[in-house]
């Protein structure tokens, strides 16, 4: 038997745990406690490695470089020496080498393309695109919102769920980040993406990639989704913006090849393997949960995935997928100094908030249920 939904809190359709069993929903809240005793173990994991500078806007070092450089510091010189009519892959080499960046493998230079784009426009228009975008992300994820929710109450909520996982995006002084631009475009390309309407959603996941490489992992994961549910031309679609992408990144790996020499330094490796604390601390810093205790943001950001979990829709399992992913990309591969690459999944991920409410008052009412139990002694 199972159990009868109460009266919509904040959401519109039954959550995926409405009307479960009472077994499985007990079950599952003793493994929703476990996940979130997983996301406390942020306390304990290192932070992100202090910057040897002294500008609080460019709080992370890389690959310890000597004191004056930072990743801000060294894309803000590159775009700066791109504006001044140097080409990028001269300007990059010998920016990295002189502070001590390695040059080594290829991938340890961006593409040129944001720092070709922002060496083209005024300062002030580049903000001003970085703007447009957050704002665009944000409407189009309150357009996809809006069926959802019960009233204008949660809807706002959502929107300003929205607007606190891009807060960092909408700091000016980290326009120059590659992560900052690529987050925001996969979050736009996964609300706008519906069956028969994926051709938005694939030119923003390719440009997500053009701009930082990691966004592959998104497109992969979409295009897997599309060939599993039969979508035969959306799924063409995908495989077509990861060919595009490799032929840049071949000729991207070229051009490096090419200022590069054989002193150059070599990256140390992506191998940082800080567990899953780590993702859940670069998470809560990179939104506008930083502004809680550390273990409360914790609690806040479990209770969020548990929230998309709670979704019934395509779209929460794709995105749910995304996060999972990216997460385990942190946890196994990304260092102390690398905090931006949680900038992939911040922008909408606290969203799953707004589904939570329904989604835990389902799973306490399933688990309370007793009338199964009831009906069974009677029986016998």
């Amino acid at each position: 038997m199972k159990t009868r939904r109460g009266a919509p809190l904040w959401t519109t359709r039954a959550t995926r745990f409405a009307g479960m069993p009472s077994a499985q929903a007990r079950i599952g809240l003793v493994l929703f406690l476990v996940f979130l005793a997983a996301c406390l173990s942020a306390i304990v994991s290192p932070g992100p490695r202090p910057s040897v500078d002294a500008d609080a806007s460019a709080s992370i070092a890389y690959d310890a470089p000597p004191p004056g450089r930072t990743d801000l510091l060294l894309y803000d010189t590159i775009v700066a020496g791109v504006r001044g009519g140097s080409p990028y892959y001269a300007v990059a080499a010998e920016t990295q080498r002189m502070g001590h960046y390695p040059l080594k493998p290829f991938f340890a230079v961006r593409l040129p393309t944001l720092a070709v784009v922002q060496a083209a426009l005024p300062s002030i228009l580049v903000n001003l695109l970085l703007l447009a975008l957050c704002v665009g992300t944000i409407l189009a994820w309150v357009a996809r919102l809006r069926p959802e929710m019960t009233g204008l109450v949660p809807l706002g909520v959502a929107g300003l769920l929205v607007v606190a996982g891009l807060s960092v995006n909408l700091d000016p002084s980290f326009v120059v980040f590659h992560e900052v631009w690529a987050g925001p475009l996969i979050a736009l390309s996964l609300a706008l993406r519906r069956p028969g309407q994926w051709l938005p959603a694939v030119a923003f996941g390719l440009s997500a990639m053009l701009i930082r490489e990691t966004a592959l992992l998104y497109v992969a994961i979409m295009a897997v989704f599309a060939w599993v549910e039969g979508e035969r031309r959306e799924t063409l679609g995908w495989l077509g913006a990861i060919g595009v992408f490799a032929v840049v990144l071949a000729a991207h790996a070229h051009a490096v090849s090419l200022v590069s020499s054989p002193l150059d330094r070599v990256s140390q490796g992506w191998s940082g393997l800080e567990g899953f604390g780590f993702y859940v601390r670069l998470a809560t810093i990179s939104s506008g949960l930083d502004i809680l205790p550390q273990w409360l943001a914790s609690l806040v950001l479990g209770t969020a995935l548990f929230g998309w979990l709670a979704w019934r829709d395509a779209v929460a399992t794709r995105a749910l997928v995304v996060f999972a992913a990216y997460a385990a990309l942190i946890s196994l591969f990304a260092r102390s100094d690398n905090f931006y690459w949680a900038l992939m999944t911040t922008p909408v991920l606290l969203v799953g908030l707004v589904f939570a409410v329904d989604g835990l008052r389902d799973m306490i009412a399933a688990a309370s249920d007793t009338r199964r139990i009831t009906v069974t002694r009677v029986i016998r």
